[in-house]
């Protein structure tokens, strides 16, 4: 087996109270070739190392007081990366290279950060998630064409069960008759999976949906109340 095909995850989650008042936790990763550190505090991201940019991204939007780790927080990061690559060796010694786990994203989701309207500045959101091992690797295209222009995309962000999530975010400002594709790909995948965002068809609803589906519940709940009477009026009558 590839050493580059062989992340390994190390994270630590400290709850302040036995109520889990919040949530700090930090991941390295690493491989023969790649590698990944990061801090989050409740479910978001809150900082981490850019290994190619060689530098610390704090990922944080601008209407909350900035929270950094101060000056050598890169060099730190390089330092753990360089750890998680020596116990990475003794590990794969140790258990005669074991085969790799392989979960393929259990969901993929497209949609948009806000309400759509013609000619307003947006960003489409690309939500992968349920995959083993990361990352993913997220492309997206306009009208039939590639775009990269105005992408982005998080780091892994781990999940309870123990597979991951990434977030890739576009840019984009919505047009009448444009259509948008996000396509993701990972190991455990035999083919890519694309999602399709149409900007006309998300901007149209069907006015029947809501009234069908208020009547369907008020029907509901009336067949309920018609069983629930008669339920007690058969148990009255063999009291009586």
């Amino acid at each position: 087996m590839k050493m580059k095909e062989l992340l390994l995850f190390l994270s630590c989650v400290l709850s302040v109270s036995a109520d889990v008042l919040h949530e700090d936790i930090g991941i390295i990763g690493c491989s023969d070739s790649d590698g990944e550190f990061m801090y989050g505090l409740d479910g978001e991201e809150v900082g981490y190392a850019d290994f190619n940019k060689k530098e610390f991204i704090y990922p944080q939007p601008p209407f909350i007081d900035p929270l950094n780790y101060g000056e050598g927080a890169y060099e730190s990061a390089v330092a753990n990366l360089q750890i998680c690559r020596q116990n990475l060796k003794v590990d794969l010694q140790a258990y005669k290279n074991p085969p790799l786990q392989r979960d393929a994203p259990s969901a993929v989701m497209i949609y948009t950060r806000d309400e759509v309207e013609f000619g307003e500045k947006n960003t489409l959101i690309c939500h992968v998630t349920g995959f083993y091992p990361a990352p993913v690797k997220v492309s997206w295209t306009k009208n039939g064409q590639k775009v990269t222009q105005g992408s982005s995309i998080n780091v892994p962000y781990p999940n309870t069960d123990g597979t991951f999530t990434q977030i890739s975010r576009l840019d984009f400002t919505p047009q009448q008759g444009d259509i948008y594709s996000c396509t993701v790909q990972h190991l455990a995948l035999t083919q890519s999976l694309t999602k399709i965002y149409d900007v006309q068809a998300s901007t149209q609803s069907d006015p029947g949906v809501g009234p069908a589906a208020f009547c369907g519940v008020g029907l509901t709940v009336g067949l309920l109340g018609v069983a629930a009477g008669t339920f007690f009026l058969i148990k009255g009558n063999e009291c009586s």
